[in-house]
Order: structure tokens, then sequence, then C-alpha cells
């Protein structure tokens, strides 16, 4: 019985910090975990920045209802769960997240909390495991589940290496260069193509 895994955020939406670092006119906002390999240090970052310019979620939410998936990413998801099921795995938060989802159609996603103060500030966040991804492919194959996991940054690297097959999707040079034993591709077509010849 498979599952494919997939990554969100540069798989199949936009990076929801680019572009509120672009909205905010705040380009530090801009780094993800295509840059930065440790999650912690990475949103603790992130807090403090907003902290520092009083920015919180409402600001960011409105950014994300502007957000459209990728160009043909709700068609890939779709045909993809007619033939297998499917999960998303995000390290980002379930605030951000449902606006997505509604226009992607409402796949399963598994993703992390924000702690927001009634004033909106974000203070703090929660995973929802450690090492979320790659202990959640665990988790499924430990219920009986072959997995087969795409993504594009770092913190996908574990999940796509832990599963019986995995790929590289729009992934940066950097990553492909280091690691060049993972399959990559670009388009929708290619990586539904990786996926069917792996079920």
């Amino acid at each position: 019985m498979n599952i494919v895994c997939l990554d969100l955020e540069g798989v199949l939406v936009p990076e929801i910090w680019i572009a509120f670092a672009e909205a905010s006119g705040i380009p530090e906002l801009k780094r993800t975990t295509r840059d930065e390999p440790d999650y912690d240090k990475l949103m603790k970052y992130r807090l403090d920045i907003l902290r520092e310019h009083g920015l919180g979620l409402k600001e960011i939410q409105a950014t994300i209802a502007k957000i459209d998936p990728m160009p043909g990413a709700k068609e890939f998801l779709d045909e993809l769960r007619s033939i297998t099921q499917a999960v998303i795995l995000s390290d980002t938060f379930s605030q951000f997240a449902k606006p997505l989802m509604e226009k992607l159609g409402w796949p399963a996603i598994f993703c992390n909390e924000l702690v927001v103060a009634d004033d909106g500030t974000i203070t703090d966040y929660h995973l929802r495991c450690e090492k979320t991804k790659l202990t959640t492919v665990r988790a499924l194959q430990s219920c009986g589940f072959e997995t087969i996991a795409s993504g594009d940054s770092f913190n996908d690297l574990a999940m796509i290496q832990a599963s019986k097959a995995g790929f590289l999707f729009r992934a940066p040079d950097s990553i492909k260069a280091d690691y060049p034993d993972i399959p990559a591709c670009e388009t929708y077509d290619e990586l539904l193509a990786l996926i069917k010849a792996a079920l």
C-alpha cells in the first residue's frame, strides 16, 4: 500500500515567507529552509523580525489570502489522488495553511501550530513532533504504508531518503548538486511520471 508525501511550499504553492517579505518590504524574511537547515534557528530569526516591525498573524494572513497555488498544482494533485493516496507534510502552520488547502481542494495536511497572543502577535510555535517529516514518514511505514516523497528543501531530504522512492522538485541547484543520487525534476508531468513508475 503506497502513500505519497509531498512538501507544500515550493512544490504546490509559492513560499509564504518570501511572499510576505515582498509584501512587507522586509527582505530578511525571504530566508527559507532552502537557505537555513536549522528550522528552530530560522523560526526564531523570523519571530524576532516580526516583533521588531510590530507585525503579527493578521498581516501574514492578508498576504496568504492573495497567494494562489502554482500553475498546474491543483490538477497535478487531483490526478495524483485519483491513482494513490497522498498527504502534504509541511513545516508551515495550520493558521497559514487553511486558505491554501481550500484552493487545492482540501487535501490532507500535517503541519505545525503557531502560538498567537490575543493581540495577534506570534509569540512562539509548536512542532507537531520532532523531525516532523521524517517522523511522519516512519510512522506511516510502521502502519504498513510504503512511502514515496517529494520536496525542494533541506527539511525534505530526510523523508525523501527514508522513502522507497523520493524526488527533488524544483530544488535549488545547490541541493541538487549536493544530492546527485536523488532524481530531480521541474514539471508536474515529470513528477507524476516518476511517482507512477515508483508505485
